[in-house]
């Protein structure tokens, strides 16, 4: 998931896409790079799961998929746990440590 997130044109390809559903075009100017570098970064994205497309006559139109999302915030999570237990452990010996040095 996160090899797909770290290439940068890929990166802003998928924050383009958090507005919402755009077609290939659209994304060329947000992205700033030619439609078969757009297009060949899409189809990476499709493929592992990012993206899905959605044909509207001649126009492909894309967008994010959750699923993928909903996978690193889940892992996010688990980490936040494990952070905010030991984030909470240091604020009391801090605390603890503060209030004997006023004695």
């Amino acid at each position: 998931m996160f090899e797909m997130l770290a290439d940068p044109t890929r990166f802003r390809i998928v924050e383009a896409l958090a507005g919402g559903e755009r077609a290939v075009g659209e994304l060329v100017q947000a992205v700033a790079i030619d439609q078969s570098g757009v297009s060949r970064h899409l189809r990476i994205l499709g493929e592992a799961g990012f993206v899905t497309m959605r044909p509207d006559g001649a126009r492909r139109l894309y967008s994010l998929r959750p699923e993928p999302f909903q996978a690193i915030e889940d892992w996010v999570r688990s980490y936040r746990k494990l952070w905010e237990g030991r984030l909470d452990r240091f604020d009391a010996a801090l605390a603890r440590r503060q209030s004997e040095g006023k004695k």
